[in-house]
């Protein structure tokens, strides 16, 4: 390791301009990082690690004021940059994988735009070699069928395909530093390892890594230093085995208590109620730009019933959030169909549905791009109780629901780029909630949440079920989520079933040969000695 850090910062300092005031999200931090090195900040949501990570390229956003006693990038002092001068630095020596996959791809453009971006506006390689070199990046990153993916638009791409083509377009340069702000947030298990196995190949190469992560097992695999952060201090500091095998900070051991065990919080004796939703055979197909057609899912058939949940696990698109969008009643299944509350649901009008919405509803997985971005957090739940004429309820039962998922009723007043992506995925749940549902439909709901508001949020759901007989279909790739909360499991590849049964028999006695690639990929934390 080189004796001088590539990157090092001292008395670090982050405000934001609010019509609240002036918030400190950053109070004085100071690190280095030294080539073939990976740091890691974790804490929780609201921290402050993400308005570091965005300090360090120069995009903490208009209403930021970054200072620092020192803040360099190979020697180069960043403090006096313009805007101009970032902007030759960015993804050429530092680079970027943002939390926010949507937010932060182009909708306009078409993948392959976005991810050679660096080449272009850096002028790396000549123009003819481009496509071939994003090919060869997305395919790096764990994207099957690059050449294809390539020609699409990150909406058509699933959470988890988007989020390794932010991978892609941030290493497609090879900058020396490399910030990945929850880079394996959207990513089932085994391309997780896949895309960790990427990071320890660049890190081997001398690529310096700041990780930002709620991802504990991952932190343990990856980093050799770790900094621990809480209300925009450092904490904690240390090597993993120090501050992930001995922590001394209550705040760091409450940090570790909360990491998902995968214990089933369900009663495996309670008993299901009647079926709420039924789906019988569906299959949906698309048309890829090439001309061919996809079978996104092919034959699935499931049954939720009242105060159960059903998890549905696979890799990032085998078809899970085509088949939540067919039993919410927003995609129309070209075979087969759905029932809810035993009544036609997949084959009526829409106009027969809406009346029956409010018994029905989606917690998404990304909800920056589901807020009206003039919203505040209060108007967008508020969106959902438009049947309460009085205002001041509507604002209590706003504070009451925002305190349901813990968050602060002054938090009402931000607008979801105000917020970070934990607290943006709370005020999601807290909106499901608003209207009494008894069927969630759940697609990733708690992937951008750190451990601790994760296991608040898993512990609310299991209780709501507990109290109102809730019934859940829960989708997810963090397959410990999945066993804690479900009676029963699917698990999907390439668009059908290969695995179903109790949630004990699938983890304990899987009899497929996909789910035991699944788990075997799991990250856990090790045991320090």
């Amino acid at each position: 390791m080189s004796p001088d850090p590539v990157l090092a910062a001292d008395d670090l300092r982050v405000t934001f301009r609010t019509a609240r005031g002036t918030v400190e999200a950053v109070q004085g931090i100071s690190f280095t990082l030294h080539r073939g090195q990976c740091l890691a900040i974790v804490g929780e949501s609201g921290s402050g690690k993400s308005a570091t990570a965005r300090a360090l390229l120069g995009l903490a956003g208009p209403t930021a004021t970054v200072t620092a006693a020192a803040l360099r990038l190979a020697g180069r002092d960043l403090t006096t940059l313009t805007e101009t001068q970032w902007q030759r630095l960015r993804g050429r020596d530092i680079g970027l994988v943002a939390q926010d996959a949507l937010g932060s791809l182009n909708p306009l453009h078409r993948v392959r735009r976005d991810v050679g971006e660096p080449l272009r506006r850096h002028r790396l390689i000549a123009p003819a070699l481009r496509p071939g070199r994003v090919v060869e990046a997305l395919g790096a990153a764990g994207i099957p069928e690059a050449a294809v993916r390539a020609q699409q638009y990150p909406h058509q791409l699933s959470g988890g395909l988007r989020q390794r083509a932010l991978i892609a377009s941030a290493t497609i340069a090879n900058p020396p530093v490399l910030v990945v702000d929850e880079p394996t947030t959207a990513l089932d298990v085994t391309v997780q390892a896949q895309v960790l196995t990427l990071l320890e190949q660049l890190k081997a190469g001398g690529t310096a890594l700041l990780m930002i992560s709620h991802d504990l097992a991952v932190v343990a695999r990856m980093a050799d230093h770790i900094l621990v952060m809480r209300e925009g201090v450092i904490v904690e500091s240390g090597p993993p085995a120090s501050v992930l095998g001995a922590a001394r900070h209550p705040y760091t051991r409450r940090l570790l208590a909360a990491v998902p065990t995968g214990r089933p919080r369900r009663d495996p004796e309670g008993s299901a109620g009647p079926a709420l939703l039924e789906v019988r055979g569906v299959g949906k197909q698309y048309r890829r730009p090439d001309g061919t057609d996809h079978a996104a899912v092919r034959d699935v058939s499931f049954t939720v019933a009242a105060g159960r949940t059903l998890g549905v696990v696979g890799e990032s698109g085998s078809g899970k959030s085509t088949v939540a969008r067919i039993a919410l009643g927003l995609l129309r299944p070209d075979e087969g169909d759905v029932r809810f509350a035993d009544a036609p649901w997949s084959s009526v009008p829409e106009r027969r549905r809406r009346p029956q919405r409010g018994r029905i509803q989606l917690i998404q997985q990304d909800p920056l791009g589901a807020f009206d971005p003039r919203f505040t957090a209060g108007q967008v739940i508020a969106e959902a109780l438009r049947a309460e004429r009085d205002r001041g309820a509507r604002r209590r039962r706003v504070a009451e629901l925002l305190e349901t998922v813990g968050l602060a009723a002054s938090l009402a007043e931000r607008r979801p780029a105000e917020m970070s992506g934990g607290q943006r995925q709370r005020v999601a749940i807290a909106r499901a909630l608003a209207t009494g549902p008894e069927l969630l439909v759940c697609d990733e709901p708690v992937s951008a949440l750190d451990v601790s508001i994760q296991a608040q949020i898993l512990e609310l759901l299991a209780d709501l079920q507990a109290q109102r007989g809730l019934a859940m279909l829960f989708i997810s790739h963090d397959l410990t989520v999945i066993r804690q909360l479900s009676d029963e499991v699917l698990v999907m590849k390439d668009g059908a079933v290969v695995e179903r049964g109790p949630a004990d028999d699938v983890f304990d006695r899987p009899t497929h040969r996909y789910t035991r690639e699944l788990l075997a990929a799991v990250p856990t934390l090790p045991v320090y000695t």
